[in-house]
């Protein structure tokens, strides 16, 4: 029932849309599978050598050919035609069971494949986005200062405005600074993180006096409402730091002028919960299942790399065995931060 057909490399088998009439076995050489991407590229999805078979969806479907089949190796198959490979397998069980193994197979390899394919895919979109992110967030700040060290160095310019010149750039150092722990957050994801026992009022105490005179310099006032429970709790004093740094900095951004940062407390029998709520405008609620999603900003571009709430959930979660979440409405926003006495309980 088979008739030998003979191909040279580079020729084609069959082309994506040519009649599903047959299936082949390859006796020698080799043949690339490969499917149509856009109008001037193609995706290899398999190579089949001596022994193999290609072309063996066109005997269950009925359905023109899905695939382009070109041979890389000068070749040479053998061509069973469909409707005496259905007669067979209609009349074989074992033959039949056979097919159905390679079909489920090669549909096996092709999902590999395909998984493969779209993580390689992701990873290089967020490189790609990552890496725009950088240069916008770095750009900015970078301009700031050259322009203002060149007003700083001009004869003329008075000592007062040489003061105020370098105020600015020491902002936009610290700007700079607090783009790379973000970055450095991100990327450290998986690290071993050391974590010492540490009495979390006495944490809390340290964090607020490095906090109020810097927020209150940008008109917002830190409260707390009751005093932290001296508990002990396994932490990462730095990384800590940093989460409660990066909440009252979105705090800062949201309120826009004078505004409340409060901090509570509670304590239950397995975790201490610092809630540190705002009088800002809240979250928009279009954005609000996306916040703690790496690179997702609403400030635009040069404004931040969109890592700051990622951050926070990578040191909670991640370093902590913590959770954290929010609450958001027209009257501010609170964001609690669950931490376990025990980091062995979660």
């Amino acid at each position: 029932m088979a008739t030998e057909q003979s191909f040279v490399a580079g020729q084609e088998v069959f082309r994506e849309g040519d009649p599903g009439d047959g299936i082949y076995v390859v006796k020698s050489g080799l043949v690339e599978i490969s499917g149509q991407l856009g109008t001037d590229r193609r995706q290899v999805f398999s190579q089949v050598a001596a022994g193999g078979i290609f072309g063996e969806m066109a005997v269950i479907e009925q359905l023109p050919r899905s695939a382009f089949a070109v041979v890389v190796q000068s070749a040479t198959v053998y061509f069973l035609p469909r409707e005496r490979m259905v007669e067979l397998i209609e009349r074989t069980p074992a033959l039949a069971l056979s097919f159905m193994r390679l079909v489920s197979h090669r549909l096996r390899d092709f999902n590999q494949h395909h998984l493969r394919e779209v993580v390689q895919a992701e990873r290089l979109a967020v490189v790609g986005q990552f890496a725009r992110s950088i240069v916008h967030d770095l750009k900015n700040p970078l301009n700031i200062i050259s322009l203002t060290a060149e007003v700083y160095g001009r004869p003329e310019v008075t000592p007062q405005a040489r003061a105020t010149a370098q105020v600015r750039i020491q902002k936009q150092v610290e700007r700079i600074n607090d783009l790379i722990s973000d970055l450095l957050q991100f990327t450290q994801a998986g690290q071993r993180c050391v974590r010492e026992p540490t009495n979390y009022a006495t944490f809390i105490e340290q964090l607020v006096g490095e906090l109020r005179p810097e927020l209150e310099s940008k008109s917002l006032r830190l409260e707390l409402s009751n005093l932290p429970p001296p508990v002990t709790v396994d932490l990462d004093a730095k990384r800590l730091r940093r989460l409660f740094v990066n909440l009252a900095g979105n705090a800062v951004e949201a309120i826009h002028g004078d505004g409340v940062l409060t901090l509570r407390f509670h304590q239950e029998e397995r975790e201490v919960i610092t809630d540190l709520a705002d009088n800002g405008p809240g979250i928009p609620p279009e954005n609000r299942d996306h916040i703690f999603e790496p690179f997702f900003t609403t400030k635009g571009v040069g404004s931040g790399t969109g890592l700051g709430l990622d951050t926070c959930r990578r040191i909670v979660e991640e370093r902590h065995r913590g959770s954290i979440s929010f609450d958001s409405g027209p009257d501010g926003t609170v964001f609690h931060v669950w931490l376990p006495f025990d980091n062995t309980a979660r």
